[in-house]
């Protein structure tokens, strides 16, 4: 598709995958995304995953024919980018990579790149293109340590690899018109969380590198071209990456028999009676949905409140839960407040090891929690204080 004479945008859907990175649900799927700068050279920007080659090079033949591609440019090696690197290589035998130090290294080990076919570019250098320039810049952990952006300066485009993506695929038009963002928020919260969401301090530093830059269209390797929405865009991973969050509740259980989904649900109704914007996300039962920790870690990075409610078993924590509280971790989150509610039948144990694991993250944790025995009942648990608490 033609974005205009010098852009071209060249990617694919992927409604298939039912799995991003085999973990991440994909119920509207996903796009990988690739462009053309056409001048008196072409680059190539990122290629797309294998399976898709037969389309890649249709699309790419669509806007340039049998000329030549001078330049593929990796901004990012993650083989949904990359993987048809080696297949480019073949197909235009006298190509140039352009990629940075740390790059090299992975094109060797994943496709056996040899030195002399790489063009080694480092902060703030350029490449011409004739009529129009190339320019790179490092934003290494946004989010693997060899990532870099391509600044095009004559279309004030940012080629931005994973950063400002969103999972979901891409209508004909591409370009972002009235509505989109809205279409696309919660998908790119989740996508930020699920696989950004740990580098919040680099995309910081991402971001402030390159504000001096006169954005006019980012082009991302997921999601649509950003064009009309670019302010509304760089401020939601601004706060993202800042961990700031509106006031609302996140309630993630994990149910055996139905008591610890009980006790879920009457909070949820003590919250929405109190006008407390709240998520509700079931782990384990049939109810589950189709999101999980997915969708789970997607509205703790919007709500200032974690309720997480688990059943004891084996003297632990329910093994959904405890694989939610790994993901929690590891993003590294900060601010947030956090509550433990759970059941048992003769020694319960999970409430105090998810406080545990809540301190651990240094966030803070009100009261003691609420653990309850054997079934779920209003008399055991007063769903209205804990919403209270909650405010």
């Amino acid at each position: 598709m033609r974005i205009n004479d010098r852009v071209r945008y060249i990617g694919v859907n992927d409604d298939e995958k039912s799995l991003f990175e085999g973990l991440w649900p994909l119920p509207s799927g996903v796009s990988y995304n690739s462009y053309l700068v056409v001048d008196e050279k072409v680059a190539l920007i990122d290629t797309v995953e294998q399976g898709f080659e037969d389309e890649f090079l249709a699309n790419i033949a669509s806007e340039i024919g049998d000329r030549k591609i001078d330049y593929l440019v990796v901004n990012h090696m993650e083989p949904d980018h990359s993987s048809l690197v080696a297949y480019m290589m073949g197909c235009y035998p006298d190509l140039k990579i352009i990629a940075n130090a740390k790059t090299l290294p992975m094109l060797k080990g994943y496709y056996s790149v040899p030195e002399e076919k790489v063009v080694i570019v480092g902060e703030g250098e350029t490449v011409s293109l004739g009529s129009c320039t190339l320019r790179f810049h490092m934003i290494p952990m946004v989010h693997w340590p060899e990532t870099m952006v391509t600044w095009l300066e004559e279309e004030n485009t940012l080629f931005s690899g994973d950063a400002f993506g969103t999972f979901g695929s891409v209508d004909e038009c591409v370009v972002d018109q009235d509505g989109t963002f809205e279409e696309y928020r919660d998908e790119m919260i989740r996508y930020y969380s699920n696989i950004v969401g740990k580098y919040g301090t680099p995309v910081q530093t991402a971001l402030k590198k390159l504000s001096g830059l006169e954005i006019k269209r980012v082009c991302s390797t997921h999601g649509p071209v950003w064009e009309n929405d670019i302010a509304k865009v760089v401020a939601l991973y601004d706060r993202l990456s800042r961990y700031e969050v509106e006031r609302g509740v996140c309630i993630v259980y994990g149910s055996m028999y139905g008591n610890i989904a009980a006790a879920a649900d009457a909070l949820a109704m003590e919250l929405e009676a109190k006008g407390i914007p709240y998520a509700i996300h079931d782990l384990a039962g049939n109810n589950s949905g189709e999101l999980g920790v997915s969708g789970a870690l997607r509205d703790v990075f919007k709500y200032d409140t974690i309720v997480v409610g688990s059943p004891t078993y084996n003297n632990g924590i329910y093994p959904p839960v405890e694989t939610f509280m790994k993901a929690l971790s590891s993003r590294l989150i900060k601010n947030r407040r956090f509550f433990a509610f759970g059941s048992y039948t003769w020694s319960g144990a999970s409430v105090n090891q998810l406080n545990a694991l809540a301190s651990a993250m240094n966030f803070e944790v009100l009261g003691d929690g609420l653990s309850f025995p054997q079934a779920y009942t209003k008399e055991k648990c007063d769903m209205a204080a804990v919403a209270e608490m909650l405010r």
